[in-house]
């Protein structure tokens, strides 16, 4: 199966969501705005539904009412991919007329360091490991530094997953320091020229003020290592949590302005609409999404492929 085809069917259960509320996708936006309100009203709810959000939800509505000669799913789908860039990127798509080469956006991190951050159980170790995979693809050397030295399978999961894609990982005492893991790691990547470098850290209690404190740190004695790095926060974002996901990416963001988000399970959720606020609320690009447990299940974020995969039509090319 294709990673397009694991797409479509990761988002199966949020299309489902909004197939089955919002009726009449087929229908003319002129006819639905004219005779049959209660469409709109059912698109309303199927949005809120799948945690696009209220407020996003009023702008996509206005958009679709803006698009009286269009299909309504053609309509829904344009104003939905322009909630799915930042403000900087949306004037972009509205004067390129969504060109597909507009929404392929470009995944190369800026710097050498990438701090990878998140709470307990959103799989910021395997994600790492999946990063690692399709940078080495892509023709970059890496480095893994284990940062999350207090759970001790971290440790040991990544040094696996390092093994078996052939990266080295800088690795610490379990319970030992975060910050001089990362240190370490820092430094070995300037002094051996390594492209990039990506730093598991614990996975915190965002309502946690000591920890939130230590990830400071983290950053801190990385810049410390390698001037002008940190060029990347990215924080890993489990889609299944929904609100209560985005929450914890505030309180995040606040304590570690991060540059980008990673959201993973989205084939296990019909909250496949979260990327939407997540996007709005923090102001910042999904740079990948995660659709399964495999090395090549992990993507970069594609705003108008996601939008097409979410409804099942095919993209142009």
């Amino acid at each position: 199966m294709s990673w397009l085809e694991r797409l479509r069917d990761g988002l199966s259960k949020t299309r489902q969501q909004i197939n089955t509320t919002a009726g009449s996708l087929g229908a003319d936006v002129r006819d639905v705005l004219t005779n049959r309100l209660d469409t709109i009203e059912d698109l309303e709810y199927a949005l809120i539904a799948a945690d696009v959000g209220r407020a996003a939800t009023e702008e996509v509505l206005e958009d679709v009412r803006r698009s009286p000669g269009k299909k309504l799913q053609e309509a829904l789908m344009d104003a939905l991919t322009l909630q799915l860039e930042p403000d900087a990127r949306r004037a972009e798509f509205r004067k390129l007329g969504f060109a597909p080469e507009v929404s392929r956006s470009k995944v190369a991190p800026r710097g050498h360091v990438v701090m990878v951050i998140g709470v307990n159980g959103v799989g910021k170790t395997t994600t790492i490991a999946k990063l690692g995979d399709y940078y080495i693809r892509q023709g970059k050397s890496v480095m893994f530094a284990a940062g999350d030295t207090f759970r001790a399978a971290a440790g040991t999961q990544l040094g696996v997953w390092g093994e078996r894609l052939g990266i080295p990982v800088v690795q610490g005492a379990d319970g030992g320091d975060p910050a001089a893991v990362a240190f370490d790691a820092a430094t070995a990547r300037a002094a051996r020229g390594t492209d990039l470098l990506f730093v598991d850290t614990a996975g915190r209690l965002h309502n946690k003020h000591n920890l939130m404190e230590e990830l400071k740190k983290v950053r801190r004695v990385i810049e410390k290592a390698d001037p002008g790095e940190p060029g990347e926060v990215w924080l890993v974002l489990d889609a299944v949590t929904g609100q209560n996901g985005l929450q914890q990416a505030k309180k995040f963001h606040e304590s570690t302005p991060l540059t980008g988000v990673i959201v993973t399970k989205l084939d296990g959720t019909a909250k496949g609409g979260i990327l939407v606020p997540i996007v709005r609320e923090l102001g910042v690009p999904i740079k990948f999404i995660g659709v399964g447990e495999q090395p090549g299940d992990l993507q970069p974020f594609d705003s108008q492929e996601f939008v097409r995969a979410l409804f099942d039509v095919d993209i142009p090319r």
